[in-house]
Protein backbone atom coordinates (compact mmCIF):
# COMPACT_ATOMS: atom_id res chain seq x y z
CA UNK A 1 0.00 0.00 0.00
CA UNK A 2 2.83 2.42 0.87
CA UNK A 3 4.48 1.68 -2.47
CA UNK A 4 1.26 2.46 -4.34
CA UNK A 5 0.79 5.72 -2.43
CA UNK A 6 4.42 6.75 -3.05
CA UNK A 7 4.10 5.94 -6.74
CA UNK A 8 0.84 7.92 -6.98
CA UNK A 9 2.40 10.97 -5.30
CA UNK A 10 5.44 10.74 -7.59
CA UNK A 11 3.26 10.59 -10.71
CA UNK A 12 1.13 13.54 -9.54
CA UNK A 13 4.23 15.62 -8.80
CA UNK A 14 5.74 14.72 -12.18
CA UNK A 15 2.53 15.80 -13.92
CA UNK A 16 2.41 19.12 -12.04
CA UNK A 17 6.07 19.92 -12.85
CA UNK A 18 5.56 18.98 -16.51
CA UNK A 19 2.50 21.25 -16.70
CA UNK A 20 4.44 24.11 -15.09
CA UNK A 21 7.33 23.69 -17.55
CA UNK A 22 4.81 23.77 -20.42
CA UNK A 23 3.22 26.95 -19.05
CA UNK A 24 6.62 28.67 -18.84
CA UNK A 25 7.67 27.37 -22.28
CA UNK A 26 4.42 28.77 -23.70
CA UNK A 27 5.16 32.20 -22.24
CA UNK A 28 8.71 32.09 -23.63
CA UNK A 29 7.32 31.26 -27.07
CA UNK A 30 4.87 34.16 -26.81
CA UNK A 31 7.82 36.41 -25.97
CA UNK A 32 9.76 35.13 -29.00
CA UNK A 33 6.82 35.93 -31.27
CA UNK A 34 6.31 39.34 -29.62
CA UNK A 35 9.95 40.25 -30.32
CA UNK A 36 9.26 39.73 -34.04
CA UNK A 37 5.81 41.37 -34.09
CA UNK A 38 5.72 43.62 -31.01
CA UNK A 39 2.63 45.30 -29.63
CA UNK A 40 2.40 47.26 -26.43
CA UNK A 41 -0.43 44.98 -25.29
CA UNK A 42 1.41 41.68 -25.84
CA UNK A 43 4.65 42.91 -24.27
CA UNK A 44 2.83 44.40 -21.26
CA UNK A 45 0.93 41.15 -20.76
CA UNK A 46 4.15 39.10 -20.79
CA UNK A 47 6.28 41.32 -18.56
CA UNK A 48 6.13 42.71 -15.05
CA UNK A 49 5.98 46.46 -14.42
CA UNK A 50 9.18 45.96 -12.38
CA UNK A 51 11.00 44.34 -15.33
CA UNK A 52 14.80 44.66 -15.44
CA UNK A 53 15.87 44.03 -19.04
CA UNK A 54 19.61 43.76 -19.69
CA UNK A 55 21.29 43.73 -23.10
CA UNK A 56 24.58 42.04 -23.96
CA UNK A 57 26.06 45.53 -24.38
CA UNK A 58 25.36 46.28 -20.71
CA UNK A 59 22.44 48.60 -21.46
CA UNK A 60 19.57 48.22 -18.98
CA UNK A 61 15.90 48.97 -19.63
CA UNK A 62 12.73 49.21 -17.57
CA UNK A 63 9.51 47.65 -18.79
CA UNK A 64 8.46 50.92 -20.44
CA UNK A 65 11.84 51.32 -22.18
CA UNK A 66 11.84 47.66 -23.31
CA UNK A 67 8.36 48.02 -24.81
CA UNK A 68 9.09 51.39 -26.44
CA UNK A 69 12.30 50.12 -28.09
CA UNK A 70 10.46 47.22 -29.70
CA UNK A 71 7.20 48.96 -30.62
CA UNK A 72 9.02 51.99 -32.10
CA UNK A 73 11.33 49.75 -34.15
CA UNK A 74 14.51 50.91 -32.40
CA UNK A 75 15.02 47.21 -31.69
CA UNK A 76 13.76 45.50 -34.84
CA UNK A 77 13.91 41.69 -35.00
CA UNK A 78 13.28 40.14 -38.42
CA UNK A 79 13.77 36.59 -37.08
CA UNK A 80 14.35 35.13 -33.62
CA UNK A 81 15.26 31.57 -32.69
CA UNK A 82 15.78 30.31 -29.13
CA UNK A 83 18.27 27.42 -29.10
CA UNK A 84 19.39 24.94 -26.42
CA UNK A 85 16.69 26.08 -24.02
CA UNK A 86 16.45 24.86 -20.43
CA UNK A 87 13.75 25.62 -17.88
CA UNK A 88 14.10 25.28 -14.10
CA UNK A 89 11.07 25.93 -11.91
CA UNK A 90 11.06 26.39 -8.15
CA UNK A 91 7.67 27.28 -6.69
CA UNK A 92 6.68 30.60 -8.33
CA UNK A 93 10.04 31.35 -10.00
CA UNK A 94 11.25 29.98 -13.34
CA UNK A 95 14.73 30.40 -14.77
CA UNK A 96 15.02 29.98 -18.52
CA UNK A 97 18.35 29.85 -20.35
CA UNK A 98 18.85 29.76 -24.10
CA UNK A 99 20.95 31.06 -26.94
CA UNK A 100 19.20 33.68 -29.02
CA UNK A 101 19.98 33.66 -32.73
CA UNK A 102 18.37 36.51 -34.64
CA UNK A 103 18.43 38.69 -37.69
CA UNK A 104 18.01 42.31 -36.64
CA UNK A 105 17.64 45.53 -38.54
CA UNK A 106 19.85 48.24 -37.12
CA UNK A 107 19.21 51.54 -38.88
CA UNK A 108 17.87 49.62 -41.86
CA UNK A 109 21.01 47.45 -42.03
CA UNK A 110 20.57 43.70 -41.52
CA UNK A 111 22.78 42.08 -38.90
CA UNK A 112 22.86 38.53 -37.48
CA UNK A 113 23.44 38.05 -33.77
CA UNK A 114 23.89 35.09 -31.43
CA UNK A 115 23.91 35.76 -27.70
CA UNK A 116 23.24 33.90 -24.48
CA UNK A 117 20.17 34.86 -22.44
CA UNK A 118 18.85 34.17 -18.97
CA UNK A 119 15.20 34.97 -18.28
CA UNK A 120 13.59 35.05 -14.84
CA UNK A 121 9.83 34.55 -14.73
CA UNK A 122 7.57 34.86 -11.67
CA UNK A 123 4.03 33.62 -11.33
CA UNK A 124 1.88 36.63 -10.44
CA UNK A 125 -1.86 36.14 -9.92
CA UNK A 126 -1.76 32.84 -11.86
CA UNK A 127 0.19 34.30 -14.81
CA UNK A 128 3.91 33.86 -15.57
CA UNK A 129 5.50 37.32 -15.99
CA UNK A 130 9.01 38.17 -17.12
CA UNK A 131 10.70 40.00 -14.24
CA UNK A 132 14.33 39.96 -15.42
CA UNK A 133 16.36 39.30 -18.54
CA UNK A 134 20.10 39.45 -19.02
CA UNK A 135 21.85 38.80 -22.31
CA UNK A 136 25.56 38.09 -22.60
CA UNK A 137 28.09 37.64 -25.34
CA UNK A 138 28.98 34.07 -26.22
CA UNK A 139 32.64 33.09 -26.55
Amino acid sequence: MKTLLTLSLFLCATFVFAQTDKEVASQVEKLRLALIDPTEESLSELSSPSLSYGHSSGKMESQAQFIEALVSGTSDFATVDFQDQTIQVSKDIAIVRHNLAADVLDGGISNSIKIGVILVWQKEKGQWKLIARQAYKLP
